[in-house]
């Protein structure tokens, strides 16, 4: 570049061209610069896209071919038919609770039912007066009986249930001594707490739809009407869900939870006619892997606000709950943060940034970001069997440095990746949320991931394919409020079915007062 002396020693008519070149070459590399800047920018697009387009692939082959149609198919329909009938009969069972009394007999008249098939297998369960003695002095002799058949069931088989209620009189004063009806979770029913239990677990655990289940049962020797099942299913969720109420009662005792939620497509009336479908939301919740007490809770809403976790911890009451919540980064958990909540995030979202980078770019930087999360998840595997204070101790010691070193490399890192790169953007998601992703050094109780509520979510997302969709908003409360204690049951080591079925057949005369004595962590089979 020519200095201001040289110039000045020009001639004019030099310096005047001299002076016309320079303000062409900077005009040259004002623009070269900001083809560079465009260059820069559309090459950071260009990797923006090409890791969605990837992750998108990805995502694409894990996906299933089961769609929902415009129309409803005839096995959807019955889907729909199924909730109707659970719903009318729960809520039959709830006004019966409220006015605080059976039905009168005069008020409906019952359809007489058929009898079950003489083919099935019978079994005897005789029903005694435990004392047989007249008050005369006189033994009071057996003069029949009633004898009520329920409808009992084991996998592939079906049995009958002879309820045999032997009749004693007295000859000398007339009187009839006989044992009393025993009490069952649908009155005047023919299922057996056998059976009841077969149909929720396989509706909600096995997810098969009741269009299915009568097709085995048919298979297996009788046809059960799929609106029969239905009413079953209604009667069951309503008895239950005090029971369920209580496990929601016992999670909110304790001051370290997980949550997350995951999307459900439900219908709503004015779209019974098209099809369509709304996206609805199950919340789950869940004690931590490290407590003693192991329950979930599923919560079925027709939104992904925060304020649905708001309302199930109470916050807005004078009960409400105080603790740390475990997450992901969805920002509707803020909406518990206004109200005292301590946020806990999960490190192994943040994992998931660098692991997409790396798996579909071959990113070094993702590599060394999972070198240092790996090095973190291998210190929590070394602790988890440790106790809470030791958990603590470690973490401070050995975990801190990890993401003090961590830290600054992320902060580095930044000021070298091109902005909006999936890069930036996976660090950046690191560092917005450094505080809450590491609040687990600090408390021994506090997990480093949210994988625990996450693996207890994934059967509803395996069992979507087969539900399809919840027929109304009370059909998906019963089935998150049943799974509730389907899964808190198997994640404390009891078979489901035998849970179940113990469960239906004390609840009847198990005093309200004591009802926490049937959650899945309190439960032991019945003697």
């Amino acid at each position: 570049m020519i200095s201001a002396q040289q110039l000045d020693a020009l001639d004019p008519q030099t310096r005047q061209v001299m002076l016309s070149l320079m303000a062409e070459l900077r005009a040259k590399d004002a623009l070269i610069a900001q083809r560079d800047q465009e260059a820069a920018f559309k090459q950071a697009m260009i990797d923006k896209l090409t890791h969605e387009m990837a992750v998108l692939k990805r995502l694409k082959f894990a996906a299933t071919s089961e769609r929902f149609a415009s129309t409803l198919a005839p096995e959807q329909k019955s889907l729909l038919e199924e909730t109707l009938e659970a719903d009318l009969a729960e809520l039959d069972r709830e006004l019966d609770r409220e006015r605080g009394q059976a039905k009168d007999k005069t008020e409906k008249k019952t359809p007489k039912r058929a009898p079950l098939p003489p083919h099935l297998p019978r079994r005897d369960v005789t029903h005694e007066p435990t004392d047989t003695s007249c008050g005369c002095g006189q033994p009071m002799q057996r003069i029949g009986e009633d004898v009520a058949e329920k409808l009992d069931y084991q996998p592939g088989v079906f049995t009958v249930e002879r309820h045999v209620r032997g009749k004693w009189a007295c000859r000398c004063c007339q009187k009839l001594v006989q044992a009393p009806v025993p009490p069952h979770v649908i009155d005047k029913g023919i299922p057996t707490s056998g059976l009841l239990a077969h149909l929720l677990v396989a509706k909600f655990m096995d997810h098969l739809p009741l269009y299915r289940q009568e097709h085995i049962f048919e298979r297996a020797g009788h046809l059960i009407a799929r609106s029969t099942l239905a009413q079953w299913v209604g009667e069951c969720g309503a008895q239950l869900q005090p029971l369920v109420q209580s496990l929601a009662d016992e999670l909110r005792r304790h001051v370290v939870l997980h949550a997350d939620e995951t999307p459900v497509a439900m219908l709503k009336p004015k779209h019974l006619s098209d099809g369509k479908t709304h996206r609805a939301y199950i919340w789950s919740y869940c004690t931590t892997s490290a407590n003693p007490t192991k329950a979930v809770v599923f919560e079925f809403c027709e939104t992904r606000s925060g304020e649905n976790v708001r309302e199930f911890l109470k916050l807005d009451t004078p009960r409400a709950w105080q603790g740390t919540l475990v997450t992901d980064g969805f920002g509707g958990y803020t909406a518990t943060t206004t109200k005292g909540v301590t946020s806990a995030q999960c490190m192994a979202h943040a994992r998931r940034k660098f692991n997409d980078l790396w798996a579909n770019h071959g990113s070094e930087v993702g590599r060394k970001a999972l070198r240092y999360h790996q090095c973190l998840f291998r210190i929590e595997r070394e602790i988890e069997a440790l106790p809470r204070d030791e958990r603590r101790q470690t973490r401070q010691r050995k975990s801190r440095r990890v993401l003090a070193i961590f830290h600054r490399w992320l902060l580095a890192q930044r000021q070298m990746v091109p902005p909006g790169s999936a890069t930036m953007k996976a660090i950046d998601y690191s560092l917005k949320r450094w505080r809450e992703l590491t609040r687990f050094v600090d408390d021994g109780d506090v997990p480093i991931s949210n994988n625990w509520v996450e693996n207890h979510i994934r059967p509803i997302a395996i069992g979507r394919a087969n539900w399809l969709f919840s027929g109304s908003l009370r059909a998906g409360k019963r089935a998150a409020a049943i799974m509730s204690l389907l899964h808190s049951a198997r994640i404390n080591g009891h078979e489901p079915y035998a849970y179940f079925k113990d469960v239906l057949e004390r609840l009847p005369t198990h005093p309200a007062s004591r009802i926490d004595e049937l959650l899945p962590h309190r439960w032991s089979p019945a003697t």
